[in-house]
């Protein structure tokens, strides 16, 4: 595979996204594809396409946009292969589109903007797109912090599927980081057994992806008790402590990580978690 997804708007959103991308691709090898979705009519492309007379100004306009980003971005790392992509209509009936089409890594996304992820969690079936769709989302936030990929998250439920979130992570990523496992202990389970439970998994991620550089963190009832917090939150807390930069997430449709999806806390997880959130499905789902 080795290419990534981009929808573009031109906004300071978007531009974060692809300069993350840039920098992963940097290391990677990854190909990027930037796809803009004329969202306002219908046929403004295909018009352009088949009939010079209806050639409407954002077209060229649009193009001209684009051509820019990238002569910016090789002018600086020539051996960065960037594609473009245009499209007329709905941002994610295109973007679920191509994501069946094409074999990507993944789908960067600005948190915010007119093609970001909170865009995406408007409506329900925005929600679904996220939800269902098979290849991963990377959702980067404006920041001006320094690209790194030195401590990753990983949040733990001790499930397989787990596994093939951080195996899918590892294709954007690499493996060379610091993984750290978060189990939101929402079931009151003794730390005994959680520890036991961390001993078993850790050693199957050993084995299934080579990372050896592995710790954890449990968030216990209490906290949310004493703290009046919520699931966003306590993650939110474990990055800081940690110093995160980026989080693992599995969309999984049953179970405790279920509430990790449901669409308010993911909003609450755009808005207010401010490094880059890898949010992928299980493979067997």
């Amino acid at each position: 595979m080795n290419k990534l997804l981009i929808p573009v708007d031109f906004s300071i959103h978007s531009d974060k996204a692809i300069e993350y991308a840039v920098q992963l691709a940097q290391k990677s090898k990854h190909t990027i594809d930037l796809l803009h979705v004329f969202t306002d009519h219908s046929n403004i492309y295909q018009n352009a396409l088949t009939n010079p007379e209806l050639i409407d100004p954002r077209v060229p306009e649009t193009k001209q946009k684009m051509k820019a980003l990238i002569d910016r971005i090789q002018a600086e790392l020539p051996e960065i292969q960037l594609n473009t992509i245009y499209a007329d209509g709905n941002l994610y009936d295109e973007v679920s589109r191509l994501a069946v089409k094409e074999e990507y890594d993944a789908i960067l996304m600005g948190t915010k903007g007119a093609f970001g992820l909170d865009a995406l969690l408007v409506g329900s079936n925005m929600f679904d797109v996220f939800l269902n769709t098979k290849v991963p989302v990377l959702a980067v936030p404006y920041s001006e912090k320094t690209f790194k990929v030195d401590k990753v998250g990983l949040l733990c439920n001790f499930k397989y599927g787990e596994i093939d979130v951080l195996k899918q992570a590892i294709k954007v990523y690499g493996n060379d980081f610091e993984l750290v496992l978060i189990h939101v202990n929402t079931s009151n389970e003794s730390i005994h057994n959680i520890d036991k439970s961390f001993d078993v998994f850790i050693e199957k991620i050993i084995e299934e992806t080579g990372i050896e550089d592995i710790s954890y963190v449990i968030k216990s009832q209490t906290f949310f008790v004493q703290y009046k917090e919520d699931i966003s939150s306590a993650i939110n807390s474990v990055i800081s402590d940690e110093m995160l930069d980026a989080l693992l997430v599995t969309k999984s449709k049953k179970g405790f990580l279920r509430k990790i999806v449901e669409e308010n806390i993911v909003r609450r997880m755009a808005y207010q978690i401010q490094i880059p959130k890898f949010f992928a499905r299980r493979l067997e789902e």
